[in-house]
């Protein structure tokens, strides 16, 4: 049996207002907590680690400074990998979206579509499912440069979840700004 790893990398804090709804939205993070993130992680990542990246600059600016400290791996954006697509509530502060249309939204899951125009917790999924059933099928150890809907996304699809019925069925908590987490695979070598 061959274990394979797949790590989970959140971005740094962006530079914005706290509790900005953000998704989408192509918003820089702090550089010193990028380097300070990319420090961490990068001693730690095995030789040969495949180094995919959202290309959201947020995202783009941490794979790229592991890259610099790490230049044995290479890396790849994979649009798979950006955070769900929130719609007309891009750019607003939560505390402003009209209470009725997230209620909509929550009754409403998996299927509807989030600020109206924005993606569903269905097709985010699917999306994050793609590759994640990518990496299941490869070979190799991957690093995922990503944000906190796309680690939830994965821990669901670790479970064996492909999409949640409800929204209370959407983990909980939140994984630091430029924290990690890991997922092991184990295969028949």
């Amino acid at each position: 049996m061959n274990t394979k790893t797949l790590w989970l990398q959140r971005h740094a804090p962006v530079l914005a207002e706290l509790g900005l709804c953000y998704g989408a939205t192509d918003l820089e993070a702090d550089a010193e907590a990028t380097l300070a993130a990319a420090h961490r992680i990068a001693p730690l990542l095995p030789a040969g680690i495949a180094l995919r990246s959202s290309p959201l600059r947020r995202c783009v600016a941490l794979t790229n400074a592991i890259a610099a400290l790490r230049p044995d791996l290479v890396v790849q954006h994979d649009a798979r990998l950006a955070e769900m697509k929130f719609g007309a509530w891009e750019g607003q502060p939560w505390s402003a979206i009209a209470r009725e249309e997230f209620e909509a939204w929550i009754g409403n899951f998996a299927e509807a579509s989030a600020g109206v125009h924005g993606e569903s917790v269905r097709v985010f999924m699917q999306r994050v499912a793609d590759a994640h059933d990518e990496w299941l099928s490869g070979e190799r150890n991957a690093l995922w440069v990503t944000h906190a809907g796309v680690l939830r996304a994965v821990t669901l699809l670790q479970r064996g979840i492909r999409c949640p019925g409800a929204a209370a069925d959407w983990p909980a908590g939140d994984l630091a700004f430029g924290g990690w987490l890991t997922f092991e695979q184990s295969s028949a070598g």
